[in-house]
């Protein structure tokens, strides 16, 4: 048979199968997940903590040996590694097996956890019991659904954390900010709020309990931070409870809009967010799905600031559930609450109306149309709600009902579980209101910017085609228009991808900076004397 390619294309032909030891390092990582199907089945292994160690470094020892075989043997650079050729990364049966999959999981993770092996009362069972003597040795308590998905959740991070900086080694800020999202999820979100729970039981607080806290997780992604049985718990801590609950204001008022005027939004979005940290790692095979069509950016705009309006009356609805109208027990009444909201968002909403109108464009409608909604809905918390219900809603089933929508069906089922299908950002894109509302700030003052250099783009697409927020980078880089845009991340993929250096991360001053009105092709523009004014 002839050994001769007669191919025309100039770029490497997609592989066709994959190499002897990737298929050894599938089968150490399905025997790994077998262990722990076999435990969510009932299967009783004698020694859990054996079997936990073994199953979990089977997992994370073949995902390793894969991404080994597959990036260590390749130059830095670059890597499409056909992914529209592969049925896993573009929407292929693989892909749609691997959605349906997850989906199913995360259902049977927040609905059914009594399939997992969670009993209420007495020992666990199933894959459940597999995790309890991990989550004793952490927290000394017996481990719940959450603990074992915090564990997959983290181990997933770090193994394809590991994969991504093999990926992306020629380029350092890549390498810096998948460092930071795996040490974030690890120490902040995993052992951290685990060892808190220990010493619970150590009474270190004069009889005080310290309260489960993930310190990465700011309002309105932690949208139960402000409910009663919060306050109540940091109250009852102690300083330290107290502290945290302070903390936990300061980051919304204070800490997250002077990290986004000076880093944008990716200081979160990228460095430190869990889901951002799956997305970035777990998801990294996905990003080219993400839907660039100005239909879905249409889409994406309507949801994101319906998500902000859903999240900011929900909250203040569970806020305003469980305060009083007494004076003389509550310093801070439901009425003098819904005064106070209401004119903090009337001074945002006024100043962006003076002064950032013509910078937000359409933006600005949708805008207008989100605050009237809200101070609409303030007036009839007001004079339509009673003692233990806003509205015709009871406050319990109104919580529970905001639980459902954003911390369950939103950021679990769809969030994760469409990675296959709609991009690994799915969630980040049209769901998180975090992400919205640091859009929000990044659009209005944020310092950052991706600056473009149009008369060096060759127009190959790789920056589009990667951008995991379904931006059209390429048109953008074409004109030289720098790219300030609410809902980029600031991964910066689009430029390690690039392969004429023509897109650059920055946070300076505008002043000097290549003029964005002028399209820079040709001999239509010296570029350097734009880009040396100052």
């Amino acid at each position: 048979m002839s050994t001769y390619d007669r191919s025309m294309a100039l770029t490497g032909q997609p592989p066709k199968t994959i190499t002897q030891n990737q298929k050894l390092a599938t089968v150490v990582g399905m025997f790994g997940l077998a262990v722990m199907l076999l435990a969510s089945f009932n299967v009783s292994f004698p020694n859990k903590t054996l079997w936990l160690t073994i199953s979990l470094s089977a997992l994370f020892s073949g995902i390793l040996w894969f991404s080994w075989e597959a990036y260590s043997q390749k130059l830095p650079g670059i890597k499409n590694d056909g992914v529209w050729f592969k049925s896993i990364s573009s929407k292929g049966l693989w892909g749609w097996i691997a959605g349906i999959a997850l989906t199913g999981f995360y259902i049977i993770l927040y609905f059914y956890p009594e399939y997992l092996g969670l009993v209420s009362k007495g020992d666990n069972k199933g894959v459940i019991a597999l995790f309890d003597p991990l989550s004793k040795a952490l927290s000394g308590n017996p481990a719940s659904q959450w603990f074992v998905y915090g564990t997959l959740y983290t181990v997933a991070i770090l193994a394809f954390g590991v994969k991504f900086l093999w990926k992306y080694r020629h380029n350092r800020y890549e390498r810096l900010r998948t460092f930071s999202v795996m040490l974030f999820q690890t120490a902040f979100a995993f052992i951290i709020p685990e060892l808190m729970a220990r010493l619970n039981g150590d009474k270190l607080l004069n009889g005080g309990s310290l309260p489960y806290y993930d310190l990465k997780n700011v309002w309105p992604l932690n949208y139960y931070n402000f409910e009663g049985y919060r306050i109540k718990g940091f109250l009852s801590s102690g300083d330290i409870g107290f502290a945290l609950l302070i903390f936990g204001i300061l980051s919304i008022f204070v800490i997250t809009p002077i990290l986004t005027y000076k880093y944008g939004k990716r200081w979160y979005c990228s460095w430190v967010c869990g889901c951002g940290g799956l997305a970035e790692t777990a998801g990294d095979s996905f990003r080219q799905l993400s839907d660039k069509s100005v239909k879905a950016w249409r889409i994406e705009r309507w949801v994101v600031h319906s998500v902000v309006v859903f999240v900011t009356l929900m909250t203040t609805a569970v806020i305003y559930s469980y305060l009083g109208t007494d004076t003389n027990k509550y310093w801070l009444t439901k009425s003098t609450f819904l005064i106070g909201v209401a004119t903090l968002l009337t001074l945002v909403f006024g100043w962006v109306m003076l002064f950032k109108r013509e910078q937000l464009q359409k933006d600005a409608q949708y805008g207008a149309i989100g605050y009237f909604v809200i101070i609409m809905a303030l007036i009839g918390f007001h004079f339509f709600s009673g003692e233990g219900h806003v509205f015709l809603f009871k406050s319990e089933t109104l919580r529970k009902s905001y639980s459902f929508l954003i911390g369950s069906i939103f950021s679990g089922v769809i969030g994760t579980g469409f990675y296959p299908i709609f991009g690994n950002r799915v969630w980040c894109r049209f769901g998180c209101p975090m992400a919205a509302i640091l859009g929000f700030q990044q659009r209005l003052f944020s310092r950052f910017r991706i600056t473009t250099n149009g008369g060096q783009c060759i127009s190959c697409g790789n920056c589009s085609t990667y951008c995991e927020m379904g931006i059209d980078v390429r048109a953008y880089a074409q004109k030289g228009e720098n790219i300030v845009r609410s809902s980029c991340v600031g991964c910066g993929i689009c430029s390690a991808v690039c392969p004429r250096g023509v897109l650059k991360l920055e946070n300076g001053p505008q002043k000097g900076r290549i003029d964005s009105n002028q399209v820079l092709l040709g001999n239509d523009v010296d570029l350097m004397d734009l880009v040396n004014q100052k």
